[in-house]
């Protein structure tokens, strides 16, 4: 009787620090908070490398403030901040809402710019991602068409070039692998994409950018 009273007592007191720690934990969240407070405490996670954090302090900001300049600011530290820990799924996720909610802004070529930055760095098999570099050349010419006075357009230049050489070069494979299988027109057609794509590298000219966004380049 006395161990079954003791079981019991012991029970109410673990339901009751579950139910303390529940409130205290709750009590401790943070909500309606100004958007500069969010703004600035995304900064300081980022700052210590804490992306996870980041996000969920960008959500805050966006959910409490979802109309407020800073948070199509904050989009793009994030995205790059992603982009710099080699997290390009995420920095495009980032972009595409960007480019979807503010396809108006003045930065919109600096959005676009920076989804095919992400793309660029993101290639790293050059046989298995044929159709990330088709999309990308997609993106860069439909770039070349809207934003043709952009200061970005050296760096796309630059990494169409790139792409360019990287499409020979896969070609070029290709094209030998249908030799060595003894199929001269198959061969012929690469051979001929190869010299359709070789495209001369383009002179790097510095862009200049605003100061917030320079630290992140």
């Amino acid at each position: 009787m006395n161990k079954s009273f003791k079981f019991k007592n012991l029970l109410l007191i673990a339901c009751a620090v579950f139910v303390l720690t529940a409130c205290s934990s709750k009590n401790d969240e943070e909500y309606n908070k100004p958007a500069i407070y969010w703004y600035n405490k995304m900064l300081k996670q980022i700052a210590s490398s804490d992306l996870d954090k980041a996000d969920d302090t960008y959500t805050s900001l966006e959910s409490e403030h979802r109309n407020t300049p800073y948070v199509p600011t904050a989009m793009l530290i994030l995205v790059n901040a992603h982009i710099d820990e080699e997290e390009y799924a995420l920095a495009n996720f980032y972009l595409d809402e960007y480019i979807k909610r503010f396809g108006l802004s003045k930065d919109i070529d600096y959005a676009r710019y920076l989804k095919i930055k992400a793309n660029f760095l993101g290639f790293k098999y050059q046989f298995r991602d044929q159709q990330l570099i088709e999309e990308t050349l997609t993106q860069i010419n439909e770039f070349k068409v809207k934003y043709k006075n952009s200061p970005y357009m050296p760096l796309v230049d630059t990494i169409n070039s790139r792409l360019f050489m990287a499409k020979a070069s896969m070609d070029k494979e290709i094209a030998e692998l249908y030799i060595r299988r003894d199929k001269s027109l198959g061969s012929a057609f690469y051979d001929q994409k190869v010299k359709n794509s070789w495209v001369e590298p383009t002179e790097i000219v510095p862009v200049k950018v605003p100061w917030y966004r320079a630290i992140f380049e």
